[in-house]
């Protein structure tokens, strides 16, 4: 199977993902690409340090969809993983990946998510206290750093055009019987370590709810957007995150304003969450 892993400035992290993805793996079970993009940091220097086991394709080009392109090019098997650079994922998550995707009709899949939350501040943690347990949250492919396709599904998600929210349009290519959320499989995501950073990436996010929208990329596998009825329920059975929803709630009207005035195209990265 075949691991592109698209990144731009990643030295911090890289090294991190790629020692868990080759942890145990056997000579030649993965085929794994690093793709740096626009990079002014180690990271190809970082990914080549790993020998036969990574194959490097740089290019100036500062983009993620340029860099998939790419990799998707030198790739050479499936079924074929889309990693994140900033997540932590071990050789034992990407075998139960693919297992799920020997399930007749399952064309994606990806892992059961687990946030570090060490160290960071309480608004942060009510905020994604709050988003972790949104019907969508929990049930759709992003959100994670990693998706798992078989070529069907590759080929699924090659007719799809380039946007910023290219894990929420992945997710939102398959319908709900046609993707999993595979629990013998964890990825580690890395969230903000500050409130501004939270509301850096959250801007981001909500850029590209709006453009997969205009886009008319919301189906067949659902909608992203929160609505009131999915706090009200979570107020409900559990009272005592009524604080955390009004942060989350903050969070959500400050982002979209930003966004509103941004547009569609500025992409904010979030740099706090690659500090460890």
């Amino acid at each position: 199977m075949s691991i592109v892993i698209p990144a731009h400035n990643e030295a911090k992290v890289l090294g991190r993902l790629l020692s868990g993805l080759l942890e145990s793996a056997r000579p030649g079970e993965f085929d794994i690409v690093v793709v740096p993009n626009g990079c002014t940091d180690a990271t190809a220097r970082i990914a080549a340090s790993f020998g036969d086991a990574v194959r490097v394709a740089e290019t100036p080009e500062a983009s993620k969809a340029a860099a998939l392109r790419l990799g998707d090019g030198a790739a050479r098997g499936f079924p074929r993983l889309y990693v994140d650079a900033d997540i932590e994922l071990r050789t034992g998550d990407v075998r139960a990946l693919a297992k799920a995707l020997d399930h007749p009709g399952t064309l994606a899949a990806a892992p059961h998510r687990r946030l570090a939350m060490n160290g960071r501040p309480w608004p942060v943690r009510a905020y994604y206290a709050v988003w972790t347990r949104l019907p969508e949250i929990r049930r759709g492919l992003f959100g994670r750093g990693v998706i798992a396709v078989t070529e069907e599904g590759h080929a699924r998600l090659a007719a799809l055009p380039h946007v910023m929210a290219d894990d929420l349009a992945s997710s939102l290519a398959f319908a709900p019987d046609e993707r999993a959320i595979v629990g013998a499989a964890e990825v580690v995501v890395h969230p903000p370590r500050t409130f501004g950073d939270l509301l850096r990436r959250r801007e981001r996010a909500a850029a590209g709810t709006d453009q997969l929208e205009e886009a008319g990329l919301d189906q067949p596998g659902g909608s992203a957007r929160t609505g009131p009825a999915d706090l009200a329920a979570i107020a409900r059975r559990e009272p005592w995150l009524v604080p955390h929803i009004a942060v989350f709630l903050a969070v959500a009207v400050i982002a979209r304003r930003r966004a509103s005035r941004t547009g569609t195209t500025t992409w904010q990265r979030d740099e706090s969450s690659r500090d460890f």
